[in-house]
């Protein structure tokens, strides 16, 4: 869904089920604990020249991962910079947003999901200033987002009420001037390539967390253009939190790939347990 808003801050249904007896990954066919995979998909929506949905992979009645697939067009036919209907962030420049509903027979936690496009990346500026994707999974519903309004009196104080340390996942912490109206603050690991004070390196992918009124509320991985335009694939762990509200089945992982037979990427919070 688009959102035509001027942000004020610091800028950072039906459902289809289909049952496969083998999933292929990238070009790999993987079978988890030999049996079927049945893959429930949202609604679609189009994005540039393709199309974009949630989805959740289940082995029996147990999630094992929840993600945004994107069709190969989504890469071509985007809005550019200044285009309408985009969020004009403080730098001048334009993101553009699109929320997603999840499958009907959802059985994680994230309630929906925030896809954004930013044509000249964001800032921190000399960081995040480049192309890239942004894909927000909510444990909230969508009229929380929409209640982070900057004019109302409580937004700061609410979008800057830290979770409770058990609930921070470990080693992240609150990037300076991250509080974004409708979409919450939004935390870092320090030791992440592209922050890090020593061998820092050019941002490609990162995993960013968020809270709002003292509670974490979404997990979002961030992804270049140009390393989705590569189809490189990675799989990489995720900071974990002592406990978690709401209890639910959530990743220990999450992983970038290309699927050749499918034509389509797929962003997937892996490993899924159940945690409290």
């Amino acid at each position: 869904m688009h959102q035509h808003r001027v942000v004020l801050g610091s800028a950072l249904g039906l459902g289809v089920t289909l049952t496969l007896s083998a999933w292929s990954w990238g070009g790999m066919k993987t079978d988890i604990s030999g049996g079927a995979i049945e893959m429930s998909y949202g609604k679609p929506i189009q994005v540039g020249d393709g199309t974009v949905r949630t989805y959740v992979a289940r082995d029996g009645d147990r999630p094992t991962e929840v993600g945004i697939a994107l069709s190969s067009g989504v890469l071509e036919g985007l809005p550019v910079d200044g285009a309408p209907g985009g969020v004009i962030m403080p730098d001048g420049h334009s993101g553009f947003e699109w929320e997603l509903e999840m499958p009907g027979d959802n059985p994680t936690p994230y309630q929906f999901a925030l896809f954004g496009w930013n044509p000249a990346g964001h800032e921190p500026d000399g960081t995040y200033t480049i192309p890239h994707f942004d894909f927000h999974f909510y444990t909230v519903p969508g009229d929380v987002r929409h209640g982070m309004d900057p004019t109302d009196p409580q937004f700061v104080s609410k979008g800057l009420k830290a979770p409770e340390s058990i609930y921070t996942p470990s080693g992240y912490t609150p990037l300076e001037d991250a509080l974004v109206p409708f979409m919450g603050n939004h935390w870092v690991d320090p030791n992440a390539p592209e922050l890090r004070h020593h061998g820092r390196q050019p941002f490609t992918h990162t995993f960013l967390f968020g809270s709002w009124d003292g509670r974490v509320i979404f997990a979002e991985p961030m992804i270049t253009k140009a390393f989705l335009e590569a189809r490189q694939e990675v799989r990489l762990p995720l900071a974990m939190a002592e406990r978690y509200d709401p209890q639910g089945y959530y990743p220990a992982s999450y992983e970038i790939r290309w699927l050749e037979t499918e034509s389509e990427y797929r962003i997937a919070l892996t490993d899924l347990a159940w945690r409290n």
